[in-house]
């Protein structure tokens, strides 16, 4: 489980209700090479309460069917969240409107003492007035969307979600938005399969899971190692094995940070500013990776149900400090000028159109 205590207090203070799962994937996820989203040793296997037999994702397993904001690297502080990767954490609201959501956003954003270079870098991109201001019911008007069908669309033809997406696309072209179709990726191959990712990513969770735990006031661990011992006598967790091999920041590890900088310059960023694109539409969560290794924000809004009666949703990705422009979108989609709403999640499916 992952915790922010800085975040929690914030949201405290300001009068949120603050509602925890029953379960979340351990560690975040990081813990296992094989699939086990929502299994946790104190709770054990969490389910999608869609259906109990479909995986409940993570690592927030079980939020499903709701807005969430993954915000810029740095927008919202780390402080008192188990790490994995200081180049990739970050905290968002998941909530059950966009407007819930972005109130959130509003609260938890800003420099943090405990996440000080991070906070203070990303500050820069917070606006005058919070992001209130940006909840526009028109606000897909002129806005240009990319499309890249391959890998991300390649639903078939005529399935639920393949219908669902073809109808949000017309929804947004109606509501004033210009989409940019055919799109293409480049280096797409390679930042799923070759980026260097877990080559980094297993020296940085090293480093900060040691960190964080050192400056625990009350720990029965202290390290990774201790973490790798107490494992061993109950179960086993290979990435662990894997990320205490590690020996620090080594050349092959800065290698790899310079592959996956490369990756993001010379892939979605060059995309987004070629196109002069606002956003990128992905379904799902297939382009968190493409957004993770640059620290680009997202907004997840829900999108349908597929056959299985499983919820998915559909994705706006944009450049760095791009959250304004994002929530107006996601807006715009959630409440069409002059209508009830096209999407609300967790509510019936009667509620998509």
């Amino acid at each position: 489980m992952r915790c922010a205590k800085p975040i929690a207090r914030t949201g405290n203070g300001a009068g949120a209700v603050l509602l925890g799962k029953a379960s979340l994937s351990e560690w975040a996820h990081y813990r296992f090479s094989v699939d086990y989203s929502g299994w946790c040793a104190r709770s054990g296997q969490g389910k999608n309460p869609y259906n109990l037999l479909a995986s409940p994702c993570g690592s927030s397993s079980g939020s499903n069917s709701v807005v969430g904001i993954k915000p810029t690297l740095g927008l919202t502080s780390r402080g008192g969240v188990v790490p994995i990767t200081p180049r990739q954490d970050t905290v968002g609201p998941m909530c059950r409107t966009v407007a819930d959501a972005v109130n959130v956003l509003d609260v938890i954003v800003g420099f943090d003492p405990f996440d000080a270079e991070a906070t203070r870098e990303a500050s820069k991109y917070i606006p005058s007035g919070g992001y209130k201001q940006f909840l526009k019911a028109d606000g897909l008007k002129g806005k240009r969307l990319g499309i890249v069908r391959n890998p991300y669309f390649d639903y078939r033809s005529g399935s639920l979600v393949a219908k669902a997406f073809e109808s949000h696309f017309n929804t947004l072209r109606k509501q004033g938005a210009v989409l940019l179709d055919h799109l293409e990726l480049a280096n797409i191959n390679e930042i799923y399969s070759d980026s260097d990712e877990d080559l980094a990513m297993s020296a940085e969770f090293k480093l900060a899971l040691n960190t964080y735990l050192r400056d625990l006031v009350v720990s029965p661990v202290r390290s990774l190692a201790d973490v790798i011992a107490f494992n061993n006598k109950h179960k086993h967790a290979d990435l662990f094995l894997i990320a205490q091999a590690t020996n620090g920041i080594d050349e092959a590890v800065k290698s790899a940070w310079q592959n996956m900088d490369r990756l993001s310059r010379d892939g979605f960023e060059k995309l987004m500013r070629q196109n002069k694109l606002d956003a990128l539409v992905t379904p799902k969560s297939m382009v968190s990776r493409v957004l993770a290794i640059g620290g680009f924000p997202g907004i997840s809004v829900p999108a349908g149900y597929d056959e299985n009666g499983v919820p998915f949703g559909i994705c706006f990705g944009g450049l760095r400090g791009s959250e304004p422009t994002l929530i107006e979108i996601a807006t715009g989609l959630s409440k069409p000028p002059r209508s009830g709403g096209l999407l609300r999640s967790g509510g019936d499916r009667e509620d998509y159109q």
